[in-house]
């Protein structure tokens, strides 16, 4: 579990919380049923999912929904792991010849870097390689982008539809104007559907888009640094040279992590 992004919401849930209940005259639990308001949420998150679901396809929605709980996944992919098993692979290669790692793609769990040993294995053409498995990495950028666009909409209709909200609670506070002990409780009422928009945008739907789109950057890069690798091993360059090669994704200390661990292995 990614426990970042779990901790991130527990501690926004919490501070909201703190604000509401701590004033000048200590703590107050009960000030919480002031900010609860079930015709408030339902205008909010009704009204803003009405208009995410009018932006997208239906499939596109669903999807939209289940990519909430990918950002608590820890991703399984480890770059400096991918590194060394293509290092692993250029060893075989080296001293074996490419059909050699026909036998080792077998052991191989990352459905991608299997695909390209494959293609290496089979003889294609290095730029029929590139070009087979960079669609391949377009189509999934692709799906993950409709994913993070479907959480980007929803905080953008979020505080849209909390002001719409606002403006139906003003509006019938206007009504009532002749009786002045309602105007409080009703602009009270009125401006709660402001904050719940901002609140669904700022603690929920913005975090999880800029979590999506992290993700996504990483196994973009992950699968990058794999068709590097594999095309430097179907051209027959030196395993030094391709693991200094690909090491340079890295940052520097993750160079180094690496090249300790190496060390340690060595010894």
């Amino acid at each position: 579990m990614d426990i970042a992004s779990l901790i991130g919401f527990l501690l926004g849930v919490g501070m909201f919380v703190f604000g509401v209940i701590y004033g000048d005259d200590g703590i107050n639990v009960a000030a919480l049923g002031s900010f609860l308001h079930i015709p408030s949420v339902l205008i909010t998150i009704g009204g803003s999912l009405a208009g995410v679901l009018a932006s997208h396809t239906l499939e596109d929605f669903i999807n939209g929904l289940k990519g909430f709980v990918r950002i608590f996944k820890a991703s399984k992919a480890d770059i400096s792991e991918v590194i060394k098993n293509i290092i692993d692979l250029s060893n075989i290669a080296r001293k074996e010849g490419l059909l050699a790692l026909e036998e080792a793609a077998n052991g191989i769990e990352d459905e991608f870097l299997k695909k390209g040993v494959m293609l290496v294995v089979d003889g294609t053409d290095p730029e029929l390689v590139r070009g087979i498995l960079e669609t391949d990495l377009t189509c999934i950028e692709t799906r993950h982008k409709k994913v993070i666009g479907f959480w980007q909409k929803w905080a953008e209709l979020g505080p849209a539809w909390g002001m719409i909200g606002t403006l139906i609670g003003l509006i019938n506070m206007l009504k009532t104007m002749s009786d002045p002990s309602t105007v409080g409780p009703s602009m009270s009422v009125a401006l709660v559907t402001t904050l719940y928009g901002s609140l669904l945008a700022n603690w929920l739907c913005s975090p999880v888009a800029n979590k999506l789109i992290v993700n996504n950057d990483v196994e973009i890069m992950i699968k990058e640094v794999t068709v590097e690798g594999l095309l430097s091993i179907q051209a027959g360059e030196n395993p030094r040279v391709i693991e200094e090669k690909l090491k340079s994704f890295l940052s520097p200390k993750m160079r180094e992590s690496m090249s300790e661990e190496q060390a340690g292995g060595e010894a």
